[in-house]
């Protein structure tokens, strides 16, 4: 949505007209001259301004905007009919614009911005402009779902004028106009310094994107929505002042519901986002990037490094490459000359050495030659002595054969004698036997 502030969009006959209805309520104000009023009126009517100052930071804000808690459906319902007695129109419409608001805070978008709309176009300027006067109901589609809330954003003044009836109700004339009016004028403008005041005045803890501030006063008079730049910087909390010295009335009341069971789940800030400090699975990735972005450096270092040094090395290798080739050429011419300086003394002792064998073959063949002659001649000898030394063995064995018949004959002669004489030993031992047996039979 293109948004024109009030230094450039024209004035339509809406805007003045809702803005004289804006100004006819404080004029009307004045008639309290005539119904007259004393202290308590005035006691009352702060005390309804601080009650629905409650409406309109618990309700329209706190939980209709952020939904910083939780409530059953009559709560619920309540808080926005109590809200809207405030005639800041519906809570659907509240909450969309209120969400439009910080989606694009003190940017061009921004629907009431002091740094690109002036201060008064932020407070009140704003309100009158017709562009604004739809609810946006897709930005608040968790609200649009009840049908309460869209009959009570429909029909937004009907609070007010039943809080209206009640304050004549009660008080008569001076009700109406003090207890009634005065707290409803009182209202809108305590509200509307959020939206102006609070992005001008006071001091900012978080270096958010937009303009916002926290300021005492201003948070005092809203219940505490005075801490803006602390809601600014966290948008789901429950309490606007982060520290116990930062009062926030609307939060101490919150309390209270919740202990007796009106309201529940209150979502505080965490500790990191109070002491402004990255959530800690932020802070870990962060830490696990700079650990990989410096490890990558290093390793971008080393690589540089090893690339130096392996330029380096390749340089030293190609050198002692180079020098290893001369050193092995000379080497190698070096080797060749002695190799052939050595080839030519194996070739000369060859040489010699084939001479000498040649010479000692012409040696050893004629002394080849001597040996046969010498072999042919004893071959002849042996011949001659071996057959002369058969005869003699036939001579020899003739007369051992002679000398073994003779020898036999004896023997066998001898033997005749022995068996001759055994016959007649035992012949005689027979007959010895025989006249011995006789006499004794």
């Amino acid at each position: 949505m293109s948004t024109e502030h009030a230094s450039s969009q024209p004035r339509n006959w809406q805007w003045w007209f809702s803005a004289g209805r804006f100004w006819f309520a404080h004029v009307v104000c004045l008639a309290a001259i005539w119904t007259g009023f004393d202290v308590w009126d005035v006691v009352i009517c702060l005390a309804l301004y601080t009650v629905r100052m409650f409406g309109v930071t618990a309700g329209y804000h706190r939980y209709f905007s952020h939904r910083t808690y939780k409530m059953g459906r009559v709560p619920q319902f309540l808080m926005a009919f109590l809200a809207q007695t405030s005639a800041q129109k519906g809570v659907l419409w509240w909450a969309s614009h209120h969400r439009h608001h910080h989606k694009f805070s003190d940017t061009p978008e921004d629907v009431h911005s002091v740094r690109h709309g002036g201060f008064w176009w932020a407070h009140v300027g704003w309100i009158f402009d017709d562009r604004w006067d739809k609810t946006e109901l897709s930005r608040v589609k968790d609200l649009a779902k009840f049908p309460e809330l869209m009959w009570l954003d429909r029909f937004d003044l009907l609070p007010a004028f039943v809080f209206a009836g009640a304050c004549f109700a009660f008080g008569g004339w001076t009700g109406l106009i003090v207890w009634g009016l005065w707290s409803t004028v009182l209202l809108w403008h305590g509200t509307f310094t959020i939206n102006s005041l609070s992005h001008v005045f006071g001091n900012r803890r978080y270096e958010t994107t937009d303009d916002s501030k926290n300021n005492l006063w201003l948070a005092l008079i809203t219940l505490g929505e005075g801490w803006h730049n602390n809601h600014h910087h966290f948008q789901a909390s429950v309490n606007q002042g982060f520290y116990w010295w930062e009062i926030d009335v609307t939060y101490y009341a919150l309390l209270g519901l919740s202990k007796i069971g009106v309201v529940s789940d209150m979502k505080r800030p965490p500790l990191h986002v109070v002491e402004n400090r990255p959530h800690p699975l932020v802070a870990f990735r962060k830490a696990v990037a700079t650990i990989k972005a410096e490890t990558a450096t290093a390793m971008d270092e080393l690589a540089a490094s090893g690339r130096a040094r392996a330029l380096s090395a390749q340089v030293l290798f190609e050198d002692g490459v180079a020098r290893a080739r001369h050193e092995a050429h000379e080497m190698f011419e070096d080797g060749v000359s002695r190799a052939r300086q050595h080839r030519d003394g194996l070739v000369q002792r060859l040489d010699e050495v084939g001479a000498a064998v040649e010479g000692a073959a012409l040696a050893f063949e004629l002394r080849l030659t001597e040996i046969e002659t010498l072999a042919e001649q004893n071959i002849a000898e042996l011949e001659r002595s071996a057959i002369e030394a058969d005869r003699e063995a036939m001579k020899m064995a003739d007369e051992i054969a002679a000398s073994g018949r003779r020898t036999l004959s004896e023997i066998r002669e001898k033997g005749e004698s022995v068996r001759a004489a055994l016959h007649a030993t035992a012949q005689a031992s027979l007959s010895s036997a025989s006249q011995t047996s006789s006499p004794a039979s």
